[in-house]
């Protein structure tokens, strides 16, 4: 195999190039050996393109130049850091810190589209980033699927804060290299100031490509991309689930109208634990199903204190919470049952009691001689079982989940 021409050569007198990790039309990215400090470093070799002219090139490598230097302060846990920039052959090359993993454009590339659930784990590290540098009056401007690295060790790390190249597509009309024409926000590409809702709308554009397993605005050439992103709709999400309101909210042609970074990302990390993301109800499920009226009407009925038929029992702990529970329509049915043998049962010890009265008086008053003349008084003892799951009723165990 031959060696990529570039391959041993030292930039700076301190960084020595060892193999290409990525190239594109922007230039070439190397691993690269610190001479100095014996790391081994991301080295990002910067190229305009050849359509621009010397002086366009020249304000492309101005700018980009000190745009890095501003990246170089940001540190967060999902950016990568930038460690250095340096000035040879009249352009900038950028170390950084060596991420190994892949891009998440190679994951596309290679697997397909993302479940919801997990483009929105990656979705809320990329905007976690994205705040740190916002907050740090930072902007990334090129949001998209290359620029997200997917770590062995299982980081999301978002690259290239600062660094912009320009591709074929140029410079906007303020001069800022446009970087991927589909990922460009419509107010950037209409030449107005960017703000932090420029990245949110890469980033809605990046979970789109990232469930949908395509780009909603990219067309045939720049031209076109950019007529897109400014005067189209993106086509429906079919793939999305419960990210769709989401990449929707985030895909707004206003920039005041799309959903703030905060909101983002809280809607986006209660998806990746399996919530649904909804704007007020966070992660919490569907309301119950209100009871049915005869047992609204059997609870009341149970439990004369109630005031609502949702009032339930503390069934915690297994024991009584000290509120008497609420009966259903089994336990009312046992109840009248229980009630009407112990009617008969003293209806019978009556009649029977009057039986024997009778019969008593026509005896010549053997019976009162027997008794010293009083008749044997007759206990009843009734026990009546309480409701099911209580200490009353041993056969039944605590009612559990009512």
């Amino acid at each position: 195999m031959s060696e990529v021409p570039g391959t041993g050569r030292v930039i700076a007198d301190r960084y020595r190039l060892l193999d290409p990790l990525g190239e594109g039309g922007a230039g070439i990215v190397w691993r690269a050996r610190d001479e100095v400090l014996g790391r081994e470093v991301a080295v990002r070799e910067v190229r305009a393109p050849s359509s621009l002219s010397a002086a366009d090139t020249e304000l492309l490598n101005s700018r980009m130049e000190r745009e890095v230097r501003s990246a170089a302060r940001l540190s967060h846990r999902n950016a990568v850091a930038v460690h250095d920039v340096v000035v040879q052959d009249s352009r900038p090359w950028i170390v950084m810190e060596l991420v190994r993993g892949l891009a998440l454009s190679d994951v596309l590339e290679a697997d397909g589209p993302l479940s919801p659930r997990r483009a929105a784990r990656i979705g809320a590290e990329v905007l976690a980033a994205l705040r740190g540098a916002h907050g740090a009056g930072m902007l990334h401007r090129d949001v998209k699927p290359r620029n997200v690295m997917l770590a062995n060790d299982g980081r999301v790390m978002v690259k290239d804060f600062g660094i912009t190249p320009a591709d074929g597509a140029g410079l906007t009309p303020t001069g800022e290299p446009i970087g991927s024409p589909e990922y460009l926000a419509p107010e950037r590409a209409l030449g107005r100031t960017p703000g932090p809702e420029s990245d949110l709308w890469s980033l809605g554009v990046l979970l789109y490509a990232a469930t949908e397993g395509r780009s909603p605005f990219g067309r045939n050439s720049p031209r076109d991309t950019l007529r897109a992103v400014t005067d189209e709709e993106p086509p429906a999400l079919l793939r999305a689930g419960a990210l769709a309101p989401v990449i929707e909210g985030l895909l707004r042609k206003d920039p005041a109208e799309r959903l703030t970074a905060a909101d983002a990302e809280r809607r986006l990390r209660i998806l990746a634990v399996g919530g649904n993301g909804s704007s007020g109800g966070g992660a919490a499920g569907p309301p119950p199903p209100p009871p049915k009226e005869e047992e609204a009407i059997a609870a009341t009925a149970g439990n004369p204190k109630a005031t609502s038929p949702d009032t339930s029992p503390d069934t915690s702990s297994g024991t009584s919470s000290g509120t008497q529970e609420p009966v259903g329509r089994a336990g009312l049915t046992r109840r009248a049952g229980i009630l009407v043998a112990v009617v008969a049962v003293v209806a019978l010890l009556i009649a029977g009691g009057l039986v024997w009265a009778l019969a008593g008086g026509d005896d010549d008053g053997d019976a009162d001689d027997r008794s010293g003349g009083r008749a044997s008084p007759v206990t009843v003892v009734v026990h009546e079982e309480g409701p099911p799951g209580t200490a009353d009723s041993p056969d039944r165990g605590p009612l559990l989940g009512a």
